[in-house]
């Protein structure tokens, strides 16, 4: 089956991080390392965009945070037969998975020697192994309940069943073989937890100086070797590579959603609308209007918008925008899935130029997707996406052009929390009061067990799901747009996201104008309504252009 395009043989994981966008990059890619509960997350939620966490049967094998979003984020992504993806803005949502099969490939090599450990201290001595989890699974029942007493009576229980363990040990009655591996069943498992702890440990800390180098800003590299077949029968990791560069094609599709009040999925509300729309009246009395087409303007107000980074003054200004031709589609505000367009008219989820040039031309009323030309500046080091859609629609002896602005705000600030050791502090000895502190292992004994207990089912993933839960991602989905915050929060952003409209608005009129001009209109009216808008948009406010009061 065919994707549209053709993928050249090789064993390269294309490059990560594009200048200008590692922040946001960066701080998605941190989750798959991460191990704190997997309810975090959840505080990441925004108004449009909602992760959901579906618990399991059994506590005890609950994934973290970083388990849940490196497995969520690869099956939706790389799965076979996936759903369409959201184009992330400002990310590279290619190293973001990379990262994802990264911190899986870690785990996978501890969930081995944890397995291990599992056959041999526990297995082997499986009585006793089931005693003892038992136990634990109770303690984290009666620790997860809001009652204080429940959660003291669970770590009485723990202490009760080790000293009893240790009175058995001591005074079993049985001699000879059935005595020593009753001892056995008894000692094997708490030395396999033991040997399991150290095992977890170091992954811990591994798995920490990830997170840790992608925050600040090392652009630390992810290491996929699943992702580099060595021969062509390696299918697997021929599949996972194949997966990767339709990742990359997909993201650099030309054809975007526009979700009602959500917005153009992946590129935010649209927060200011600025309309001109005047009648089209020969220049002089007697003669008509040369013929030409929407797509004509278009093509001129793209090549001036190109040189927006230019300006009269050495003064900074605007960095080198992304101008584009984007095929927009209506979808319903409370939509699980979109449909990329297909047929001949696409290639490689890009819409050929013939296709873009006749929607603009022809569709502009009624049924089907719609031309809009893009002026796109990612800032912020990826933090701020800022785009400027353009419009022209000529029905009956009116044209049309709208310019609306859309924004895109930062990351969720829990995607930036760095790493902290755990520490407990105590008053000294002798002089009670001063105090004292020092760090606690990354693993506590109820995480070990927790590890040691799902390790030997990591072969199977849905397993785990089924056992553990399992974290449900927002439809439809988006690295970028699922965890951004609104950009109104942040007063520079804000600014940047205003001052950008009105050279947007002046250069489109004045390239419109031109094309009006040569074309034998008459562009008076043209140039008094262009100058009301321009003073109008001097002073933009943003706000909920999308949601109609109506």
């Amino acid at each position: 089956m065919s994707d549209g395009f053709d993928f050249s043989p090789g064993a390269q994981v294309p490059l990560q991080g594009s200048a200008g966008q590692t922040a946001a990059t960066h701080a998605l890619a941190s989750a798959a390392y991460r191990d704190s509960p997997v309810e975090e997350i959840l505080k990441a939620n925004s108004e449009w965009h909602k992760s959901e966490v579906k618990k399991g049967k059994v506590s005890l094998f609950e994934p973290n945070l970083g388990e849940a979003f490196s497995r969520a984020v690869q099956t939706r992504m790389l799965g076979g037969g996936r759903a369409a993806l959201i184009q992330s803005f400002g990310t590279e949502p290619q190293s973001v998975v990379e990262h994802c099969l990264a911190a899986n490939h870690i785990r996978k090599e501890r969930d081995t020697r944890l397995t291990l450990v599992t056959v041999l201290f526990g297995l082997l001595f499986l009585p006793g192994a089931l005693l003892w989890i038992g136990v634990f699974q109770l303690r984290r029942t009666l620790a997860g309940s809001k009652d204080k007493k429940a959660g003291a009576i669970g770590g009485a229980l723990l202490l009760g069943v080790g000293a009893l363990a240790v009175v058995f040990l001591v005074a079993l009655p049985f001699t000879g073989f059935l005595g020593w591996y009753l001892r056995g069943v008894i000692i094997a498992p708490v030395i396999g937890w033991l040997l399991a702890k150290r095992i977890c440990e170091t992954t811990a800390k591994e798995l920490r100086e990830c997170w840790s180098g992608l925050l600040a800003g090392g652009g630390l590299g992810a290491k996929v070797p699943e992702a580099v077949p060595g021969h062509p029968d390696e299918t697997a990791r021929e599949g996972l590579r194949h997966g990767l560069e339709k990742l990359t094609a997909e993201q650099r599709s030309n054809a975007v959603f526009y979700a009602g009040p959500k917005g153009i999925l992946g590129m935010g509300t649209r927060w200011g609308n600025w309309t001109l729309a005047e009648e089209l009246v020969p220049k002089e009395a007697g003669k008509e209007i040369h013929q030409f087409r929407s797509y004509d303007v278009i093509r001129a107000m793209h090549d001036q918008l190109k040189m927006l980074e230019r300006g009269p003054l050495n003064s900074g200004g605007f960095p080198k925008p992304e101008v584009k031709h984007w095929i927009v589609r209506p979808v319903d505000e409370n939509a699980g899935s979109v449909s990329r367009p297909e047929g001949q008219d696409v290639e490689a989820y890009q819409v050929k130029p013939h296709e873009i040039q006749r929607i603009c031309n022809h569709q502009q009323f009624g049924a089907g997707d719609r031309h809009y030309l893009g002026v796109q500046f990612v800032l912020w080091d990826g933090q701020l996406i800022i785009t400027m859609m353009i419009t022209v629609t000529v029905l009956h002896e009116t044209l049309r052009i709208e310019v609306t602005g859309h924004a895109l705000g930062p990351v969720n600030p829990l995607f930036f929390s760095k790493p902290s050791p755990k520490t407990v502090t105590k008053p000294k000895t002798v002089r009670f009061w001063e105090t004292t502190s020092h760090n606690l292992p990354l693993v506590e004994p109820k995480e070990a067990v927790r590890l040691a207990v799902r390790a030997p089912f990591t072969w199977y993933p849905p397993i785990l799901d089924f056992l553990g839960g399992k974290l449900s991602l927002p439809e439809p989905f988006g690295l970028r747009h699922a965890w951004a915050d609104k950009p109104w929060r942040h007063r520079f952003m804000a600014d940047d996201a205003m001052r950008a409209a009105t050279p947007v608005l002046r250069v489109a009129h004045a390239a419109a104008l031109r094309v009006l001009n040569e074309n034998g209109v008459d562009t008076e009216r043209f140039g008094s309504r262009s100058s009301s808008l321009s003073g109008a948009v001097q002073d933009p406010t943003p706000k909920k252009v999308d949601v109609y009061d109506a």
